[in-house]
C-alpha cells in the first residue's frame, strides 16, 4: 500500500479532531477524500505528510512510518496544501529550481524543463509568479509538488477558486499524473470526484462514514434497496402498492409514488405487472439512483434532496402552529407592538415635555424603519 492509516487519533486539547480513522490507498489509485468543513480532512492530510504529529495511531507511506522516519516519508510525498505557498516575487523557473535544490534533484535544469512542459507552463515560464492567474499558480504548485518524482501526491482543494476552463485543465492534469502516481485528493466538488477518482473516503466529525469505490457509493448506504418513482393514470392507493412482492416502503411524492424494495429482481418489472393487472396506465417509471452529492449529504447528516425537495414550498406556511399566516407577519408585530406601547405611554404623561415626546417618537420611527429594512433584506 502507498498510504496506510490505522486507528489514527488527533486531539487539540480535549477536542478530538480525528477519531479512530483507518483507511489505505493502493499504488496507482486516485482517492477522493471528502467531508464537510471541520470534519478532519486537512488534519488527516497534515498527519500523513508529517506537518503535524498524531496523538495516537499508525501512519505509513510506502511502508515507512511517518512517526519513525518523517524525513524519508517527506521524500516520498508531493504535497499541495489548500493555500498554495508560493514566493510570488520569484520567476517560475527560478522557483522550481529552488524547490528542486531543496530535494537535491539530479539534472535539475532538465527536470525543471520536464515539469514545465508536463503541467503546461511553457508560455508562462519566464514570468514572475505574482503575475500569473490562479490557474497557472496551481500549475506551478503541482510542478513543485512532483519535481522530486514522489510516489504519493496529496492535493488539498487543488481546484478551489478556478474558473470552469481552468477546472477542466487541472482535472486532466491530475488524471494524467494519477497514471503513474498514487493521488489523494481532497475537494468539496462532487463532480470532480466522480470525474477523477476511483474510490472515495468520506469523513464526518472526525470519523470515517464511507469508504468505497465511486461507482458503488452512488447507490448509497442502503445499496441493496431499489427505489423506483412511478406515476400512474387511474385510481391507486398506497396499500395496493405495498402488496407488490418485496416492496418495503411506499411514499407519495407530488402526483407519483416512490416505491422501495429489497428484492433482487428489477422492481420496475413488478410494477409493470401490477399496472397491467389493475388496468392502470404508466406515465412515468424511473429507477432512482442517488448521486454522490446526495449520498454525501445523507452520511454527513445533511438534508436528503430526493425525498424532501417537493416539500420546500410548504415549509414557510407551516412554521407557526401549522397556520397559513406567514412568519414575517409575526415578526412585524413583534417590532410594532413595543414601539406603539412606548408612544402611548409618552402621550399619557402630561408632565413629559413635548420636545422630548417628539424626540422619542422620531427615535421609535427610526428604529421601526431600520427593523423593517432588516426584515425586508431576508426575502
Amino acid at each position: 500500500m502507498s498510504i496506510e492509516v490505522k486507528n489514527l487519533f488527533k486531539y487539540y486539547g480535549e477536542q478530538a479532531a480525528v477519531r479512530d480513522v483507518s483507511f489505505s490507498v493502493k499504488k496507482g489509485e486516485i482517492l477522493g477524500f471528502l467531508g464537510p468543513n471541520g470534519a478532519g480532512k486537512s488534519t488527516t492530510m497534515k498527519v500523513i505528510t508529517g506537518f503535524i504529529s498524531a496523538s495516537s495511531g499508525d501512519v505509513k507511506v510506502c511502508g515507512v512510518s511517518v512517526e519513525e522516519d518523517s524525513l524519508r516519508t517527506k521524500e516520498l510525498i508531493g504535497y499541495l496544501p489548500e493555500h498554495n505557498p508560493l514566493y510570488t516575487d520569484m520567476y517560475v523557473k527560478e522557483y522550481l529550481e529552488f524547490v528542486g535544490q531543496i530535494y537535491h534533484v539530479q539534472n535539475l535544469k532538465k527536470r525543471v524543463a520536464e515539469m514545465i512542459k508536463s503541467v503546461g507552463l511553457e508560455v508562462e515560464q519566464n514570468k514572475r509568479i505574482g503575475e500569473l492567474s490562479k490557474g497557472y499558480r496551481q500549475r506551478v504548485g503541482l510542478a513543485a509538488a512532483i519535481i522530486h518524482d514522489p510516489e504519493v501526491l496529496i492535493l488539498d482543494e487543488p481546484t478551489s477558486g478556478l474558473d470552469p476552463n481552468q477546472l477542466v485543465e487541472i482535472r486532466e492534469l491530475i488524471k494524467e499524473i494519477g497514471k503513474s502516481k498514487t493521488v489523494m485528493l481532497s475537494t468539496h466538488i462532487m463532480q470532480e470526484v466522480e470525474a477523477i477518482c476511483e474510490r472515495v473516503v468520506i469523513i464526518n466529525k472526525g470519523e470515517i462514514v464511507a469508504n468505497e469505490k465511486v461507482k458503488d457509493i452512488q447507490f448509497g448506504p442502503d445499496k441493496h434497496i431499489q427505489s423506483v418513482y412511478v406515476e400512474l393514470e387511474g385510481t391507486v392507493i398506497r396499500n395496493q402498492l405495498m402488496k407488490i412482492q418485496g416492496v418495503t416502503k411506499v411514499e407519495q411524492i407530488n402526483s407519483g409514488w416512490l416505491v422501495e424494495s429489497k428484492e433482487a429482481g428489477d422492481l420496475r418489472k413488478s410494477i409493470s405487472i401490477f399496472a397491467q393487472e389493475h388496468d392502470l396506465l404508466i406515465i412515468t417509471l424511473n429507477k432512482v439512483e442517488q448521486s454522490l452529492e446526495q449520498v454525501f449529504k445523507k452520511v454527513t447528516g445533511g438534508e436528503d434532496i430526493k425525498i424532501t425537495e417537493f416539500r420546500n414550498e410548504e415549509k414557510e406556511s407551516l412554521t407557526y402552529a401549522d397556520t397559513d399566516i406567514p412568519s414575517w407577519y409575526y415578526q412585524l408585530l413583534a417590532f410594532l407592538l413595543p414601539i406603539a406601547g412606548v408612544i402611548m405611554y409618552l402621550n399619557n404623561r402630561s408632565n413629559f415635555p413635548n420636545k422630548a415626546k417628539r424626540y422619542a417618537l422620531l427615535a421609535a420611527i427610526s428604529f421601526f424603519i431600520g427593523a423593517l429594512f432588516r426584515l425586508m433584506m431576508r426575502f
